[in-house]
């Protein structure tokens, strides 16, 4: 590609992490050996493996892809050694307890390394990433026999790991998931077909672990008689040493519009005398067991949207100040008038402000469900601060993963048309980010089902405390940004967004109580959308609300006046941390003033009688 390698945005990170959600102020047992300085070496060394590691290898595994040959893949080149070299580094448990042999590091602090190493590398990550999340299941699911022998050989990367849900008449439908499982001793058999399987077969590790669901004699129809189970690609003896190869086959793999570096397989399960399996649990738990994958899963989803936003940005951003092209607008007329990066150009720029106030806003997002779920893990079982963070990531987990990658793909696509026509051929990075961006609102449940789950479950748990939590926590932020006189105009902004989701939500929960169900159904996207973009318009307000004194402080040391533009702007040219506090002042703006307004678009579609997509004939 002709562009450069990939950068992280460290300062908005440590901005995040250290200054928003204060990671380093976590007290307990825990963190007794951490502190800020740990963290930020930490993160130091991951942006290194991001750059030199991932990155080289992002395009080679787009323009090869993977490839079948009697059932076995071959990843494309340099893909065995940076997984080699990512596991022995040990980022593969950065998060991970010490008594299983991890770092133990604060949730925010692993999940912004994962930013990192996924817009580096997307397709790259989908190995170590959902071999992690299959370790977190066996860690707090399973048996003593699991968590000996299989356990540390997924933490440590050794073996990788994977999730198999969809079959071929079974998608968004896990209901209908007709592999079959049947007793065979101290083990299970099982016979079917899986899809789309994400690392289903490859030549990184010697053993694979999937997490499979089937359906066991005489189980009722539905999710309700689904039970998961552990089925590895090589048979594990009693004593954990691998066996003779499993009766699974790969029988594909499929061609892509984007993340081809990873293999996406389909799976024939028990052909012959049936896949050995062992059962996680008990029987007809397996969705209740899933669940706790598949939420790991969306909230990684969600990272994955906004890492290629992100790349994506920078890209576009370090492109536009170096292409020169055309003069400034006010200059059109003149034909020998200077030529300008396009930079300069306002529509350029309100492209480029857009992506970067998304990118802001789910990073955000993403960082502060982390330290929600990390508050969970760690403070006391009597602590009424637990009801909070636990309802705040409950309700935010589907909104977090549809809105970061439905607005994150189209931070690619903004990012692209920066580029002008250079942005649509293979030379530079934009096109390949936009392809793989996409299948983000499609899988772990699309971007509908989890609008579904918004409205249809976590809009009415514990008779909507949960959803009420969430107002409050919203009006929190953004009452502390009218407490700041240079923020008032964004404060009555955000206020206009909120009070329309709380009108939406009023009139939803009216629906409900009518009986009437399909305008609910109908809006739920509507819906998700809303909430989205309050919520991260009070995210962005509490960024400006931290900012907005730094920036005075930085102003007054240096003896400028902020509201003299000119001066200001000759200012923030050389002055690197007080270009960094304007941002998030600028973000605010221009989220408040030009994105947030869509928000009345939400709340007038969902509160019409409209019926006609309902009556519609197609």
């Amino acid at each position: 590609m002709a562009s450069g390698a990939y950068q992280t945005d460290m300062r908005d990170h440590k901005f995040v992490l250290f200054e928003q959600v204060e990671v380093q102020n976590l007290s307990g047992p825990k963190y007794e050996e951490f502190g800020q300085d740990l963290y930020e070496m930490i993160l130091e060394e991951a942006s290194k493996v991001a750059t030199e590691t991932i990155s080289p290898i992002n395009e080679i595994g787009d323009r090869q892809g993977c490839t079948w040959t009697d059932g076995a893949v071959t990843t494309a080149d340099g893909y065995k050694e940076a997984y080699k070299t990512f596991c022995e580094a040990g980022w593969t448990m950065m998060g991970t307890p010490p008594e299983f042999g991890g770092q133990g590091l604060p949730l925010p602090v692993a999940l912004a390394t994962v930013e990192m190493f996924t817009g580096a590398g997307c397709a790259f990550m989908m190995y170590p990433g959902l071999t992690a999340a299959a370790g977190n299941l066996v860690r707090a699911m399973g048996d003593d026999w699991m968590k000996e022998h299989v356990l540390p050989k997924l933490l440590s990367g050794e073996w990788a790991g994977t999730m198999c849900l969809t079959e071929p008449q079974a998608g968004s439908a896990v209901g209908d998931v007709s592999t079959r499982a049947v007793r065979d001793g101290d083990h299970w058999r099982l016979q079917g077909t899986k899809i789309f399987v994400s690392g289903g077969e490859h030549d990184l590790t010697e053993n694979i672990i999937h997490i499979m669901l089937a359906r066991t004699e005489g189980a009722p129809a539905g999710i309700k008689g689904l039970s998961l189970f552990i089925v590895p690609k090589f048979i594990l003896n009693k004593d954990g040493s691998l066996g003779p190869k499993n009766d699974l086959y790969c029988s594909g793999i499929e061609h892509k519009m984007g993340i081809n570096g990873s293999a996406t397989c389909t799976l024939s399960i028990g052909d012959n005398d049936g896949a050995q399996a062992w059962l996680i649990g008990n029987e007809a738990e397996g969705m209740m067991r899933m669940f706790h994958m598949m939420n790991e899963a969306r909230i990684g989803v969600g990272v994955q949207g906004y890492a290629l936003a992100a790349a994506a940005y920078d890209q576009a951003l370090k492109y536009a100040r170096d292409r020169i092209q055309g003069t400034d607008f006010k200059e059109f007329k003149d034909a020998s008038a200077r030529r300008v990066a396009i930079i300069e150009h306002p529509d350029v720029k309100r492209m480029l402000l857009h992506c970067r106030s998304q990118v802001d806003g789910m990073r955000a997002l993403g960082i502060t469900l982390a330290w929600f779920a990390e508050n969970l893990e760690t403070l006391p079982e009597d602590d009424p601060q637990r009801g909070k963070f636990e309802d705040l990531l409950q309700v935010l987990t589907p909104v977090h993963k549809s809105w970061c990658t439905d607005q994150g793909h189209d931070v690619t696509k903004w990012a692209l048309q920066v580029y002008g026509g250079y942005g649509y051929i293979g030379e530079y990075p934009a096109e390949q980010y936009m392809r793989d961006s996409k299948i983000f609102s499609i899988y772990e449940g699309t971007n509908g089902i989890q609008a579904l789950d918004l409205v249809g479950r976590k809009m009415a748990m514990k008779g909507g405390q949960s959803f009420m939590q969430l107002m409050s926590w919203i009006n929190e932020l953004i009452g502390d940004v009218g407490a700041i006189d240079d923020l008032k105009a964004e404060h009555a902004a955000l206020e206009k967004g909120r009070d329309r989701l709380g009108g939406a939500a009023m009139h939803m929960m009216q629906l409900g109580m009518s009986g009437d169900q399909d305008l609910p159904v109908l809006h739920a996207c509507d819906m998700l959308n809303l909430v989205g973009d309050v919520v991260i318009s009070a995210l962005i307000g509490q960024q400006a609300v931290i900012a907005h004194p730094k920036l005075d402080a930085l102003a007054a040391a240096a003896g400028v006046d902020r509201s003299d533009l000119v001066a200001r702007n000759a200012w923030l040219e050389g002055d690197g941390e007080a270009r960094f506090y304007q941002r998030k002042l600028d973000n605010l703006a221009y989220f408040a003033h030009q994105f947030l307004p869509r928000t009345a678009q939400w709340q007038r579609a969902i509160t019409s009688s409209d019926r006609s997509v309902l009556e519609a004939v197609l």
